[in-house]
């Protein structure tokens, strides 16, 4: 559990990080305001993300290890 919860912890942090950069770039371009907004929105992303990734964390192991099995 201890693994899970800190792989959770980087890979929310990581995803959130980068992706909230991108929709807020995607919104409103290089501007002014760019880095006060996307901390923002990483601020409020985060959070939903390490929840989301800690509850389909086990659901996602268990699909990728029945993809994996049936590879060649």
């Amino acid at each position: 559990m201890k693994r899970r919860l800190v792989a959770t912890f980087f890979m929310s942090l990581g995803l959130s990080f980068l992706m909230s950069c991108w929709v807020t770039f995607i919104n409103l371009g290089w501007s002014d305001v760019f880095l006060a907004r996307w901390m923002e929105a990483f601020r409020l992303a985060w959070p939903a993300a390490a929840v989301i990734a800690l509850c389909l964390g086990p659901a996602v192991e268990k699909i990728t290890s029945t993809i994996v099995r049936k590879l060649p």
